[in-house]
């Protein structure tokens, strides 16, 4: 079953970032699908979504939103799902993970995209049941990236609809590991464009820039180690609903999430340094305006001298009767503060 590496990311902001959307009633899809068949329908009524059970083949209920707890209760309650998972299934902002409950397997991770407009990051969490012959995801809000998955199933083409639930449950969870790349190459370009004004002009808001991309990217990673963790217990996880034959697939898919962590561990090292670079250029710019100011005031410390003298008002003092003193000061004055200058020139202090 080869890996679709064009997952399409749909951009929209998470539910804790849009509570509007969050109150929108839960809209259910159903995919059912054999070697032979192929059933969508999708918005679907909870009775639609089950009646194709008693059927052969794979089903496949997708629901996006968790307004409505007693829709999910009844949903799961239709499949003997424990009631803890529903209680998961609410409780946002979880530690993705996986559990075993002999029938089935419950995981929760967290499907990461592009806030549209902003392109930040933004998180959603997704459960997943995998068990015998069905498969549900529930979501927090609509859209996610699954495109490709459903394309796959649509088109009949490749091993997918000749293969067993698991493989849907993998191919769903590979969906969302790529959809990783695609928020890290984003970050990435932004990781970019930080150096690029670093090196030109750090300011205030590059600070506050770095600091933003650091807070992100700690997320990614929160978001990507124990996910890890998931699909290597999966992996090795001796549960007759996965198959011996998805075991090189699990690999690939573990494979991905360790290019991701250190991917991100590679992004938290660059700002890492970059907030080196940034502190080193202040320190250089307060270097460069510290060098001027020491120049004018060493410019000024024999004309202050000269002014000092020749602002004490003896009595005897012979220059204060020439003709020609005052002007004759200002000269020295100003010859004094040219010797200087083409010295320090000389020199290279400015």
């Amino acid at each position: 079953m080869p890996r679709d590496t064009k997952s399409t990311f749909h951009p929209r902001p998470s539910r804790r970032q849009d509570p509007e959307r969050s109150e929108l009633s839960p809209q259910l899809g159903l995919i059912s699908y054999a070697p032979d068949h192929f059933l969508e329908k999708a918005p679907c009524t909870l009775e639609d979504c089950l009646g194709p059970r008693s059927g052969e083949g794979i089903h496949w209920i997708n629901v996006d939103g968790l307004s409505d707890p007693g829709l999910l209760e009844a949903l799961l309650g239709s499949f003997d799902i424990h009631p803890l998972v529903l209680e998961d299934v609410m409780a946002l902002e979880q530690r993705p993970k996986l559990e075993d409950y002999g029938d089935y397997l419950f995981a929760v991770l967290n499907m990461l995209s592009l806030e549209e407009g902003t392109e930040r990051t933004a998180s959603e969490q997704v459960s997943v049941i995998l068990g015998n012959g069905f498969v549900l995801s529930i979501q927090e809000v609509p859209g996610d990236v699954f495109g490709s998955v459903r394309d796959r199933l649509r088109a009949g083409k490749g091993k997918l609809r000749k293969m067993g639930a698991d493989a849907l449950a993998y191919s769903l969870l590979d969906a969302v590991v790529d959809g990783y790349f695609t928020v890290l190459e984003r970050l990435g370009d932004r990781v970019e464009s930080l150096e690029d004004e670093l090196v030109a002009s750090p300011t205030r808001e590059t600070l506050h820039s770095l600091h933003d991309l650091k807070r992100e990217l700690n997320f990614v990673r929160r978001s990507v180690w124990p996910l890890r963790e998931l699909i290597g217990n999966l992996e090795r996880r001796d549960s007759p609903l996965v198959g011996e034959d998805l075991a090189p697939y699990l690999r690939d898919l573990y494979d991905h999430t360790v290019q991701v962590l250190e991917a991100v561990e590679s992004l938290r090292e660059t700002l890492s340094g970059f907030l080196d670079i940034y502190l080193s250029s202040l320190s250089n710019r307060m270097n460069e305006i510290m060098k001027v100011l020491t120049v004018i005031s060493t410019l000024f410390i024999p004309l202050t001298f000269i002014a000092g003298v020749y602002g004490m008002n003896f009595r005897f003092m012979p220059e204060l009767e020439w003709r020609l003193g005052y002007p004759l000061v200002w000269g020295v004055m100003a010859a004094v503060a040219v010797f200087m200058l083409r010295y320090f020139r000389r020199k290279k202090w400015f």
